[in-house]
């Protein structure tokens, strides 16, 4: 039976979406291209009718998770992104999570396409905080409001890494959180602003 073009592009956004869960989960090189396949419910030579190499996944699957994380923070106040992110919940469901705090060390190491797709994803990032930032005192200039965002992502991202690092039920991984979370809160300004 012929498949539509309609249900090859849904197709192929189920393995995207599949795999940016289980590489959050795993990391690129904890499941291949077999495993991936039958866990989006497709056969392993399937693959290759939707992408030329694991690589073109895993640029894919960056993007999808990094859109899919700014949009949930575009719903979110400053605080509550900040309470949700640097959170025991969030720490431990890293399929389900942030796709730079679980796949930023695997990244570096990968394709420039897929080190494209985390620098996108980090602009991403960075636009969805100047959209949670509000009106912006005329004396900040926006290379200060620029570098203020890319140090709450690295705050951020680095404490989840540091949390996810530890133990399971290490009292560090908790202690990162909680320090790292009331650091970020304690500097956002009056009105909820980043």
């Amino acid at each position: 039976m012929k498949v539509t073009k309609a249900q090859m592009q849904a197709n192929r956004a189920h393995i995207v979406e599949t795999a940016a869960t289980l590489f959050r989960e795993r990391g690129y090189d904890g499941i291949g291209v077999a495993d991936l396949m039958a866990a989006a419910g497709f056969t392993h030579g399937g693959f290759y009718k939707h992408f030329g190499a694991k690589s073109d996944l895993m640029a894919e699957a960056a993007t999808c998770g990094l859109v899919r994380s700014a949009a949930k923070a575009e719903a979110l106040t400053a605080t509550d992104f900040i309470q949700h992110y640097l959170s025991r919940p969030h720490r431990d469901a890293p399929g389900q999570g942030c796709t730079m705090a679980a796949l930023s060390g695997d990244a570096a190491r990968q394709p420039e396409s897929v080190r494209n797709a985390f620098a996108e994803g980090i602009e991403g990032w960075v636009a969805t905080l100047s959209g949670l930032s509000g009106t912006v005192p005329d004396s900040v200039s926006s290379a200060d409001m620029r570098a203020e965002h890319i140090r709450v992502i690295a705050q951020v991202v680095g404490a989840m890494v540091l949390s996810r690092a530890c133990p399971d039920d290490s009292p560090l991984a908790d202690e990162i959180l909680d320090v790292c979370r009331q650091e970020a809160l304690s500097r956002l300004p009056h009105g909820d602003a980043v």
